[in-house]
């Protein structure tokens, strides 16, 4: 059985101390592939170098939206640069972020920057991974709309310009939204990723949605170090815990784990030609 997580930061600091034990541990578990997404221009050159160093990890590179007080035309520069390198498979972890961030100027400045991501990544055919909270943690909101609205707009270019990424543009990270905001991303091409929150006794109106979404259009995810499964929530997530979220889609959608690992690993592999 082969298993994918592909939004892992082991990167993070949290790390440091034994970081490859974790990577050993993750491959013990059956991980073929691990992506590990920058946030800014420091964590994008450390996802690359980690990326350089193991077969099974590639990089994605770009900036956060919570990290823009870090932004500037030359990071952005770097950040193009370093998105040439042959381990960096998409741009991100890029999006809208309306939790942490409540000022309309400020926000106004995310959907700018998102905007100019989604461009570049147009321009070197490379997906992208999107961040999306709202206000409160709502179920859909400013942030949903918002976003929508920009992939929307960004989906029509890519048709006019007949771009590859048309039919897999990238992935919503770790959804949190509603059934209709998923099947309007899925419509325009773009898969959902899953994160513990699936495991969670409180969870029951996410569980629901992942029951109606394909999974074909599915992607596992840890966001380790944060986020963590059950049966392991209160401690530091990895990435070999990935096999507790295919677990349960499998029990979602009454079938065998073995088929949601392949399928997933299958999705990744397409969409980040990895």
């Amino acid at each position: 059985m082969q298993l994918t997580d592909t939004h892992c930061h082991l990167d993070f600091d949290k790390f440091d101390t034994d970081r490859q034990a974790v990577i050993a541990r993750a491959k013990d578990a059956g991980l073929v592939r691990m992506l590990v997404p920058g946030i800014e221009v420091v964590s994008s050159r450390k996802a690359i170098r980690l990326a350089e160093s193991d077969e099974s990890i590639r990089a994605s590179v770009g900036y956060h939206p919570t990290d823009l007080d870090k932004f500037s035309l030359t990071a952005f520069s770097e950040i193009q640069s370093l998105a040439k390198h042959p381990r960096v498979v998409a741009i991100g972890e890029i999006g809208l972020d309306y939790y942490w961030v409540k000022d309309d100027q400020k926000r106004q400045l995310q959907q700018e920057v998102l905007k100019q991501q989604l461009t570049f990544a147009a321009q070197i055919k490379k997906p992208a991974i999107l961040h999306m909270r709202e206000e409160k943690d709502a179920w859909y909101g400013d942030a949903s709309k918002d976003l929508l609205g920009i992939l929307a707009e960004w989906s029509k270019g890519l048709t006019q310009e007949n771009n590859p990424l048309l039919d897999k543009p990238g992935v919503l990270h770790s959804f949190n939204g509603t059934l209709e905001t998923a099947q309007e991303a899925i419509k325009m091409g773009f898969f959902i990723g899953i994160t513990g929150p699936v495991t969670y006794k409180n969870a029951e109106e996410k569980r629901r949605i992942i029951q109606r979404l394909p999974l074909e259009r599915l992607l596992l995810e840890t966001d380790a170090p944060f986020l963590t499964p059950v049966p392991y929530r209160g401690k530091r997530n990895e990435p070999a815990f990935v096999r507790e979220i295919a677990d349960k889609i499998g029990e979602l959608k009454s079938i065998k784990l073995e088929e949601v690992a392949a399928v997933t690993t299958a999705n990744a592999a397409r969409l980040f030609l990895w």
